[in-house]
């Protein structure tokens, strides 16, 4: 029994250091490799519920003073992709976002975070709704962990001035991609 536990526990310590698995993590309860119905945009001629993803993350940097998230579609028609959602000054105690947390009616996200405007022009989470027949969209989600507490941004700012800020002050960032088509 002695010899078993000390070879689960030895795999354990090789598994991290060599797999990774201490990496800064993100992952999603709610999403598999495509989006659905339950993440789509109601809107643009999308009828979907809109409802952003469960959101959750591990092993940030210990120097973590808060994080952010955001969702961009690359393959959006516009000549500058398209961003789906920007939330940020969300407190470095937070590990995870529940599904609709992007609603900024429920007030699921934590109160001190900012969801600021999308590129639909509303603030909050604003799900895929790529043109129909315009192929696979990928959709990239990505938590960063900053090395501020308050970015200094409010929910008025664009994306384009919070990306900026968000390179600014990124220790480091995970993501994952999801697809989604019409």
């Amino acid at each position: 029994m002695k010899t078993v536990n000390l070879f689960l526990i030895l795999m354990s310590i090789y598994s991290t250091n060599v797999w990774g698995q201490g990496t800064f993590t993100l992952a999603s309860k709610d999403l598999g490799g495509e989006a659905t119905k339950k993440q789509e945009f109601n809107g643009f001629g999308c009828s979907g519920e809109n409802l952003s993803p469960q959101l959750f993350w591990k092993n940030a940097p210990a120097e973590t003073k808060s994080f952010a998230i955001t969702v961009y579609d690359p393959d959006a028609p516009t000549g500058s992709g398209f961003w789906h959602w920007l939330m940020f000054d969300i407190p470095a105690d937070i590990k995870e976002l529940p599904t609709g947390a992007g609603n900024i009616n429920t007030h699921l996200a934590p109160k001190e975070a900012v969801q600021s405007i999308t590129d639909y022009g509303i603030k909050g989470f604003g799900g895929p709704c790529p043109p129909v027949g315009h192929g696979s969209h990928k959709y990239i989600i990505t938590v960063y962990a900053l090395k501020v507490a308050k970015m200094g941004l409010d929910e008025n700012t664009n994306p384009a001035i919070v990306g900026f800020n968000l390179w600014t002050n990124t220790l480091s960032k995970a993501s994952i991609i999801t697809y989604y088509e019409r």
